[in-house]
């Protein structure tokens, strides 16, 4: 067997002490796979006393990470730490400087960084893996860029924020408002004290930058993503997506378009029937549509210390046993800088809900404002008579451009009639 592969870990916190306890758990598992021992040879973290789960005695202690990558006995740096900058980033910049592989979760840094760094990788002949940065435990990095290499892809999509698919699942299965549940969420673990991350779409639209390129072979764009989140939906606009045959998501898609990449995160209505439409709870999905497979779906667990440990040592065994390519599938200097599609240029579907005083001639001012915009109205839902009172109007459209949606929506919001902000959810048609 080859000399044991030596690792160092940075970052101790819940994926990395996950790492380890898998590293040690499945040690014989992973050294047959690798055809090698993997070996964690050297760690650092701020608390030395917290217990991690398994032993650290032999391990040797670093106060400074960036200096731990300097050690000369390690191959492979593993970045556990997080965020997009500091010292995150100078570790992976030093393994790689000192011809080190690396391993991350750290799919804020990859979107940001991850077209500079997949070059100096490849400059220093050495790996950076990273599928443990988006979709935790599910395989979606190799699967697009290796398993379907052999396909042109038209769109990838999915479900990759579990706590916003879990705040939606759990509004619809108990008829509770999202304020309410977004604190429950808070108490379990499943949302962060601050949950814009999530919630906001920010989260989503860091790991669809990193699927697109992937996809696509195009450099990682993070500013061109379109990203709106989950904080307007209501549980009104949940029920009324039942009646008419859809569940609501946050999804983020990247699809070819005679404009180019769009790359977008949002709330979207799809048709109950459709695979994505069954991921509940924490769960995330990954769909990739290519020419000559079809349709693949990936689905399970998107976070947690486990499922993403996993993808961390998949990626170390692909290395112990020599197997790496380009971190986005073809070399950073042939990644094709395919333009971006504005969003102002999306054409598709939508669901507009209206809360109005019910009065005489409301809806002869919405169509008007839909007319002049040329937007054809596909169906409308009015509850009964309550002259003088609020009531909800929903509204779905034929296929029409986003511009002139949202310029007829402007328009609609202005009426005395309309009480509060239009609410509009885009439909796809998966």
């Amino acid at each position: 067997m080859k000399p044991a592969l030596k690792i160092a870990v940075a970052g101790l916190g819940t994926v990395g002490a996950g790492t380890l306890q898998l590293l040690a758990r499945q040690a014989k598992l992973l050294a047959v796979g690798a055809g090698r021992r993997i070996v964690v040879a050297a760690v650092s973290a701020r608390d030395r006393r917290r217990d991690r789960g398994v032993d650290l005695s032999a391990v040797r202690w670093y106060e400074d990470a960036v200096a731990m990558t300097a050690d000369p006995e390690i191959d492979v740096v593993v970045e556990l730490i997080g965020g997009a900058e500091g010292v995150a980033l100078n570790v992976i910049e030093s393994a790689l400087k000192l011809n080190k592989h690396v391993v991350t979760a750290n799919k804020a840094l990859m979107a940001e960084h991850g077209t500079r760094l997949a070059a100096a990788a490849e400059k220093a002949g050495v790996a950076l893996a990273f599928e443990a940065a988006v979709a935790g435990g599910i395989p979606v990095i190799k699967t697009l860029r290796e398993s379907l290499a052999g396909n042109r892809l038209a769109r990838v999509y999915g479900i990759l924020n579990g706590t916003s698919n879990y705040i939606l699942t759990t509004m619809r299965e108990s008829g509770r408002e999202f304020a309410e549940v977004l604190a429950e969420a808070q108490k379990l673990g499943y949302a962060e004290a601050d949950p814009s991350f999530d919630i906001d779409g920010i989260d989503a639209a860091h790991k669809l930058a990193i699927l697109a390129s992937v996809a696509f072979g195009r450099p990682v764009d993070l500013p061109g993503v379109y990203a709106e989140g989950i904080r307007h939906i209501s549980r009104l606009d949940i029920d009324f997506a039942e009646e008419l045959g859809y569940r609501i998501k946050l999804l983020g898609i990247a699809r070819l378009t005679d404009h180019g990449l769009e790359q977008r995160v949002h709330p979207c209505m799809v048709p109950r029937e459709t695979p994505i439409a069954a991921v509940e709870g924490v769960f995330n999905a990954v769909v990739a549509e290519g020419d000559f497979v079809g349709r693949v779906v990936l689905e399970g667990r998107g976070a947690g210390a486990f499922p993403t440990a996993s993808s961390v040592a998949a990626d170390l065994v692909d290395i112990a046993a020599g197997r790496y390519v380009p971190a986005f599938g073809v070399p950073a200097a042939s990644l094709d800088a395919l333009p971006g599609a504005a969003m102002e240029r999306h054409q598709g579907a939508y669901y507009i809900r209206l809360m109005v005083v019910d009065q005489p001639g409301v809806i002869a001012d919405v169509a008007a404002a839909l007319r002049d915009e040329h937007v054809s109205m596909e169906s409308m839902i009015q509850r009964g008579r309550a002259p003088g009172e609020a009531v909800p109007v929903v509204l779905t459209t034929h296929v029409t451009v986003e511009a002139a949606m949202q310029r007829a929506i402007e328009r609609i919001a202005g009426l005395d009639s309309v009480l509060e902000p239009p609410r509009m959810i885009r439909i796809e048609d998966f």
